[in-house]
This record gives C-alpha cells, sequence and structure tokens, in this order.
C-alpha cells in the first residue's frame, strides 16, 4: 500500500514543475543537469554528473549533446586526462534556470507548502530511510 501511495505522489508532484519545464522546451532530467552544474561553476566530468543525477539516465552523453547543442552547457577534454570529458554550465544556462527558479519554487510551496517545516523534516527523514534501505 505504501509503494502505491509514493508512485501516485511522485506522479502529482512532478506533474506541476514539468508543466513550466515543458514551456521552456526542459525535460525534467535536463533542468537536474543544470541545476548540477549551477552549483559546480567550474564545472564537472560528465561520469560525476551522472552519479549526482536524481534520476539515472543510462545515456548521459546524448543528453549532454542536447544541453550544448542549445547553448545551455559547454564541454571539453580535460588536459591532463584527455579521456575525461567535463561539462560547465553557460551564461544561457543561467539565464535559463533564473527565469525558471522563482515558478519551480511556487510549484513546489504550493504542493507542499501546506504541511509545514515540521512535517517537511519528517516526511525527508522517512524518504531518506527508504532510500538508504534500497541503495
Amino acid at each position: 500500500m505504501a509503494f502505491l501511495d509514493l508512485q501516485r505522489t511522485c506522479d502529482l508532484l512532478t506533474r506541476g514543475p514539468a508543466r513550466i519545464l515543458k514551456n521552456e522546451d526542459l525535460s525534467p532530467t535536463q533542468y537536474n543537469v543544470l541545476r548540477i552544474l549551477r552549483g559546480s561553476p567550474d564545472g564537472l566530468p560528465c561520469g560525476e554528473i551522472a552519479n549526482r543525477m536524481i534520476t539515472r539516465d543510462p545515456d548521459i552523453t546524448r543528453l549532454l549533446d542536447r544541453l550544448e547543442k542549445r547553448g545551455l552547457i559547454s564541454r571539453w577534454r580535460e588536459s591532463k586526462d584527455r579521456r575525461v570529458v567535463l561539462a560547465r554550465i553557460t551564461p544561457n544556462g543561467l539565464k535559463l534556470l533564473t527565469r525558471l527558479d522563482q515558478p519551480v519554487e511556487e510549484a513546489h510551496r504550493k504542493q507542499l507548502g501546506h504541511l509545514g517545516k515540521d512535517r517537511l523534516r519528517a516526511l525527508a527523514e522517512l524518504l531518506a530511510a527508504a532510500r538508504a534501505r534500497v541503495s
């Protein structure tokens, strides 16, 4: 029963932000990558980006190709080890995230704000415990 409740809740909670992202022709996975890269302005190796993603995308290269084609990220080979490809968010990527910050935050507030800080903290702890068991 709890598993189905989690699935239903996840589906409902992803719809609002997904609609906002769709208006910018951005998938939730692409948005996740941009947010990861915003937190690492010097760039990250592609493998590290994949490790930090919320949902695993087996084809990180193609995902980054799409973002690079749109001018939202840039990629280059590391000078010390040419096998390592790094990615960094571009000024255009930062502008897009800045434009999305308020609407996405507002969607999250509308969805979960009624729970209050204590209940949200308890929920986060329960979800972390569930993830730890299956990771």
